[in-house]
């Protein structure tokens, strides 16, 4: 049990490490030329394309239409795609747009408040000290690391916060609402699946096809590629990878890698300056990280089983 959390460890921080570059990438890729939607219908195709032929090649292929031969798979899969995946691909990616990487993580990561108010509301697990502890960790760390200290860093378009406010609660969403999922068949074809559709759906608002080509450089490309395997790909099959070892809340607070990603390829990358409270947030982050590691407990892998349980019940309403 230890080994598969210590790999349910490494894939969440692993995915968000990812996911931190990609964010990074995206804004370059907007200040180049690079429309939102188009660049959400693309790399979500691509990938979703891509995971779905290593599911073929390396695990059992027969999953991949298996998920819809049962009206309720087919059900769950088709809102998991639009509302979960697309929506957290397409909020985030607006929020960077209307405003930066830095602010758009920020918000994005109230996730993990928002999953842990609604598993105790819904009294599916008990408010502990290590959920605090964990809270206040994340929140703060992240405040410091991405505002160094100084509140005038959210002096940013409103429509910026609002996007990154749906990014959380889509976040949210969508690591409980595929916990069913992955208990019936592989990460590679829920997420694959879920990848495809979502970028099918926005390819009605801007195909992966319209595009003007002169923006598509050298770097340009460069980045995509990175963009579509690294910060799309492996970083949401990491993810998701991990709900199958870690609780809900466990996955979306170590996931608070991703800012601190950001911050660092920022200034190694771009040569920003660092200051003293980025480094006092990249420290909380990183005793928050090490924190859930060592105080891990089998309450919270039974809670995993109650939040799985009452998410099928709501479908079968």
């Amino acid at each position: 049990m230890k080994n598969k959390r210590m790999i349910g460890f490494l894939l969440v921080v692993s995915g968000s490490f990812f996911w931190g570059i990609g964010g990074t990438l995206a804004q370059q890729l907007f200040s180049l030329g690079i429309e939102v939607s188009w660049l959400v219908s693309t790399r979500l195709i691509i990938a979703g394309i891509l995971l779905l032929i290593a599911q073929a090649i390396f695990k059992d292929q027969g999953q991949i239409f298996k998920i819809w031969r049962e009206r309720r798979d087919a059900f769950r899969l088709l809102v998991f795609a639009i509302v979960g995946m697309l929506g957290v691909q397409y909020t985030y990616m607006a929020s960077i747009k209307e405003g930066n990487a830095a602010v758009a993580t920020l918000l994005q990561y109230l996730a993990p408040v928002m999953i842990i108010i609604w598993v105790t509301v819904r009294g599916l697990s008990k408010f502990t000290k290590k959920d605090a502890v964990t809270i206040v960790l994340a929140l703060s760390g992240s405040f410091f690391l991405l505002t160094n200290g100084s509140l005038s860093a959210f002096a940013v378009p409103l429509p910026a916060i609002l996007w990154g406010l749906l990014s959380g609660v889509t976040l949210a969403f969508y690591t409980l609402y595929v916990i069913p999922l992955l208990k019936r068949f592989d990460s590679l074809v829920v997420v694959g699946w879920a990848m495809l559709l979502a970028g099918l759906t926005m390819s009605f608002v801007q195909p992966p096809w319209d595009v003007d080509v002169s923006v598509l450089t050298g770097a340009t490309l460069v980045y995509l590629v990175i963009v579509i395997i690294f910060g799309t790909m492996l970083a949401f099959w990491f993810y998701i990878e991990s709900l199958q070892t870690l609780t809900a809340k466990e996955t979306s607070l170590l996931g608070n890698i991703e800012p601190l990603t950001a911050v660092l390829a920022t200034v190694l990358w771009l040569k920003e300056p660092f200051g003293g409270f980025q480094w006092l947030g990249t420290s909380l982050i990183l005793v928050m990280m090490i924190y859930i590691a060592l105080k891990a407990d089998r309450q919270k892998v039974e809670d995993l089983d109650k939040v799985e349980d009452a998410i099928v019940e709501d479908n079968l309403r």
